[in-house]
């Protein structure tokens, strides 16, 4: 069936006249699987890549969905620091948290939408909607230390991201509790920065084992996927792994490594993730073990009051030694900073022919994303 709409779409497209003037336009989100044939020259022969929105499209598609909208604010203020904190997110979501923010604000009977309604509506986004699921203390206590360990990690690493609120509250989506944070856009990744995201997102599972007597639980499935995703493509794709070596492996169609290397390669491959990952857990360890009155006050604070922001945070941490104490007005005035800066760099360069071959390979930090059991919320490597 495949090759049959495939090869009628070929004869309806080899069937037009070149004097007709007709266009043809199509779009995917899996242009990596697409049969050659139709990207051949005359047919789909022209790709434009259309990207998740920057933080000036972000605000841009705000300004739209506020459109009609009671705000307690100007419109292009709520524009502003959405786009600044939603970082990763596509038009739809942002349609959705604006959809979201206004039923929050019906539902306590405000006559305006307030910055508080968005914030209570990016959470129904990122984790759903909050749940009466009832926790024993017990497991009440695993989260928080659980979530109380990825706070503590990220804030005393130097590349992690900012962190802006830690919760307990359990969702709909499977969550127990996430940890939310402010991360800058980047394309380029080093191999520290990608080393201390995996620490970070380890520090849940090193929290359980350090507090809990080598006691570990299954809260940590997404944020093990994460790290193995990530110590895999610094072996496989980034060339970050002496052993290996300067080469790259991608994928191929279906997500599947086009396996270009021998089976002692492999093993090799498989015992270099392996010492990565050994690697991060313990520096986690260590680290937590080194901030246990920290980490215990934090997963104190979180059995009281079940979700803590950035303020909070900092009482019981102290000020971050990296920078990253900022409030939301802080980090919204310099994302636009750099975002101004970055506009203002691209205008003095002289243009430059495209060069179909070169790419950069990104890892993605998007804001959040929904966790398991007792997983943090990053990020929508």
């Amino acid at each position: 069936e495949r090759e049959n709409t495939l090869n009628q779409l070929l004869v309806e497209m080899d069937g037009f006249n070149s004097s007709e003037g007709v266009v043809v336009l199509a779009g995917t989100n899996r242009a990596d699987i697409l049969d050659k044939a139709i990207l051949r020259p005359g047919r789909f022969d022209r790709q434009i890549t259309v990207d998740v929105p920057d933080i000036k499209g972000r605000r841009e598609i705000f300004k739209v969905h506020l459109k009609g909208l009671t705000l307690d604010g100007k419109v292009d203020d709520f524009a502003r620091r959405m786009a600044a904190l939603t970082p990763g997110f596509a038009g739809a979501e942002i349609a959705n948290i604006c959809n979201e923010a206004a039923i929050v604000a019906a539902r306590r009977n405000g006559k305006s939408i307030t910055f508080k309604d968005f914030e209570q509506a990016t959470d129904r986004v990122i984790g759903g909607l909050e749940t009466n699921r009832i926790m024993s203390p017990e497991e009440k206590k695993t989260v928080a230390y659980h979530e109380a360990g990825h706070a503590v990690a990220g804030w005393f690493l130097e590349h992690a991201d900012p962190l802006l609120k830690v919760t307990i509250v359990p969702r709909g989506k499977g969550s127990l509790g996430y940890a939310q944070y402010l991360p800058k856009e980047v394309a380029l990744h080093s191999r520290e920065a990608l080393t201390d995201m995996m620490c970070m997102a380890l520090g849940g599972r090193a929290s359980e084992y350090v507090n809990f007597d080598g006691r570990i639980t299954t809260g940590a499935s997404d944020d093990l996927r994460r790290v193995t995703q990530i110590a895999y493509s610094m072996v496989q794709l980034y060339g970050m792994n002496e052993r290996v070596g300067q080469l790259s492996f991608p994928k191929e169609e279906g997500g599947y490594p086009d396996k270009l290397y021998s089976e002692k390669t492999s093993e090799v491959m498989d015992e270099e993730v392996q010492k990565i990952v050994t690697g991060a857990y313990d520096r986690t360890k260590q680290l937590l073990q080194a901030k246990q009155t920290q980490l215990h006050e934090l997963a104190e604070e979180l059995l009281r009051n079940e979700t803590i922001n950035h303020s909070d945070i900092v009482r019981v941490l102290g000020p971050r030694p990296f920078g990253g104490n900022k409030t939301y007005t802080e980090f919204v005035e310099e994302s636009w900073k750099d975002a101004d800066q970055y506009e203002a760099d691209k205008a003095k360069a002289p243009e430059a022919a495209p060069e179909p071959s070169a790419s950069a390979e990104t890892t993605e930090t998007p804001a959040a994303t929904p966790s398991s059991e007792g997983d943090d919320v990053k990020d929508k490597n």
